[in-house]
């Protein structure tokens, strides 16, 4: 047993000895070179000529709509037009029962043609008391009463023509017919239904869909503000040409075809605070469709020496105020307050507080401290390669 002991204790006695020669033998790793000034990624201030838009929600509308309803009573007879189908200015769409008014025409007829008869007569004893009266044969009464008769006469004549045409117009409203030309939509009366002069219900509608309007809302605060804007020069409004406007369909979508800005409402909702715009938009092919929720891109005007800055590299203070981190002298970061008046695209507009030539940190922030000594290197560019790893020492040859 005590043999064991002693070979055990060698064995350990030997496993440190040839643990304390190899690490006096390793060399010592060399201190890490001390760290520079913190990298960051800038941009250097261009002033540039930027195009501002207004991008607001509306619906679409047809640029014509025409309801179908009947302009006398009576029972429909025949529905005469497909359901979606196109139709032209005074195509028939229903026919009612024109029985009725058919007797009232010839009711009419008759009773104009009696009225002439009696004309006739009248006017031939007013000739003659005309003339009889110059001789003292007839009295001035007598002659005063047959010159009445006759006015009478033809008042009632022109009465009745005038029934005529009212009984023939009434005769010719039981065609209906459709007053523009455009898309039928669906019918609201099949053949038998009993309908009513002016009722309130229209039978169908008719909608051109060649050209489409399209209604937004502006706030007035906004309107206001590029009035000022404009005044102030910050802005220059286009040419004589109207305003175009691109649209954005319900999926996401652009509508190939700009349209123009036809119209402003003048009266501001008192509910909303907002105006009304109105844009009309070419629809050839039929693909805007009255009541499709749109959103419409304005074109206000533009800026030539606009000043745009990223939207990530601009911050707020705690008073609420912008600011960006600037590298000024000595390459140093100093903030610097600025003034945005909008959005453009992913970038601020800045009416104050910047220059051209200004360089705005972007990227490495958080190690951006004011006052700190940075290097800087145009922000998206790739990062410098690191620098290539010492080749390992050959281990020394054991004694």
């Amino acid at each position: 047993m005590h043999q064991s002991f002693r070979s055990f204790t060698a064995v350990i006695t030997g496993t440190l000895i040839t643990g304390l020669l190899l690490a006096g033998c390793s060399k010592p790793k060399p201190a890490a070179p001390p760290s520079g000034p913190p990298e960051v990624g800038i941009i250097v201030v261009k002033p540039e000529k930027a195009s501002l838009t207004t991008e607001l929600s509306g619906r679409t509308s047809p640029q014509l709509l025409a309801e179908v309803r009947p302009q006398v009573g009576g029972i429909i007879q025949k529905r005469l037009f497909t359901e979606g189908s196109e139709v032209s200015k005074g195509q028939v769409l229903y026919q009612i029962d024109p029985a009725s008014y058919q007797a009232a025409f010839a009711s009419a007829k008759a009773a104009e043609a009696r009225a002439e008869a009696n004309l006739h007569s009248v006017r031939l004893k007013a000739g003659r008391y005309q003339e009889l009266v110059k001789i003292n044969a007839v009295s001035q009464q007598d002659n005063d009463d047959a010159q009445a008769s006759l006015k009478q006469a033809e008042a009632d004549v022109a009465s009745t023509k005038a029934a005529v045409e009212t009984a023939r117009i009434n005769l010719a409203y039981t065609k209906i017919t459709a007053p523009i030309s455009g898309r039928i939509g669906r019918s609201t009366v099949t053949d038998g239904a009993l309908v009513t002069a002016s009722q309130p219900s229209a039978l169908a509608t008719i909608q051109q869909l060649g050209s489409m309007y399209v209604d937004v809302t502006q706030s007035s605060a906004d309107l206001l503000k590029l009035k000022q804007n404009l005044a102030s020069g910050m802005m220059k409004k286009g040419g004589a040409a109207q305003t175009k406007v691109k649209l954005i369909l319900e999926d996401g979508t652009p509508y190939p075809l700009p349209g123009i800005l036809k119209f402003s409402e003048v009266t501001v909702d008192q509910s909303t605070g907002s105006i009304t715009l109105r844009a009309v938009f070419p629809n050839p092919k039929q693909t805007l469709l009255p009541g499709m929720f749109v959103r419409a891109i304005l074109e206000e005007g533009t800026v030539d020496q606009a000043i745009l800055v990223p939207q990530r590299g601009v911050t707020r203070n705690p008073a609420g105020a912008a600011m960006v981190m600037t590298v000024g002298a000595e390459d140093k970061v100093e903030p610097r307050p600025i003034k945005v008046v909008r959005t453009v695209g992913d970038s601020w507009l800045v009416s104050e507080g910047l220059k051209a030539g200004d360089r705005i940190i972007l990227e490495g922030l958080q190690k951006a401290r004011p006052g700190t000594q940075v290097k800087t290197v145009p922000f998206g560019a790739p990062p410098a390669p690191a620098a290539p790893a010492a080749a390992p020492q050959p281990a020394p040859a054991k004694k």
